[in-house]
This record gives structure tokens, sequence and C-alpha cells, in this order.
């Protein structure tokens, strides 16, 4: 699942995106953060790094970085995972082949 930001995205704004990826990341999805920069953002793309800091440290123990910030294009992402302890199959039903 991803989720979205800008570099210079709100607080509160900042905040529902926040609860959106614990969401996935409680239900055993991944979560691929991206930073989308558009025209002289890309000047500023420390702000971008700082975002993700961010996002890492408030995820803390309910997260596992799995790669560190990429740029690719105007966007630059990272993914996160659930920790291994916390990491729930999927709930898929168990019918027989008929």
């Amino acid at each position: 699942k991803e989720v979205k930001f800008r570099p210079n995205i709100d607080e509160h704004d900042y905040d529902f995106k926040l609860k959106n990826a614990l969401r996935f990341l409680e239900e055993g999805d991944k979560v691929k953060a991206t930073v989308q920069f558009r025209g002289r953002e890309m000047a500023r793309q420390d702000l971008g790094h700082k975002l993700m800091q961010r996002l890492a440290q408030d995820l803390g123990e309910r997260a596992v970085l799995e790669s560190s910030p990429e740029m690719a294009g105007n966007r630059m992402h990272v993914i996160f995972g659930p920790p291994r302890h916390a990491a729930k199959p999927k709930d898929k039903a168990d019918h027989p082949a008929s």
C-alpha cells in the first residue's frame, strides 16, 4: 500500500496519512511512503529526507525500515514493513478444491 506526501505537508494531513500507514502495517501490509517534488521543490530534497526521517521515527517499533530513501525521477520513496512478531497472515478461506 502507498502513502503519498508532498514536501510542505500540513500537520493534520501528515497525522492522517501516518494513521493510515499504521493501519496498513497492523493489517500486515507493507507501506511505500512517497514524497513527490514539483518544479522548484526539486532543489529542496532535504525536506523530503527530513519528512522520511520523521515518518520513520513516528512509526518507531511498529514498522521495520526495508529500504533507505531513494530518488526516482521527481519522487523519493522508502518502504516500511510490519515487524516480524506482529505480522499477521491475511485471512484466506481454507476451502478444499471441488
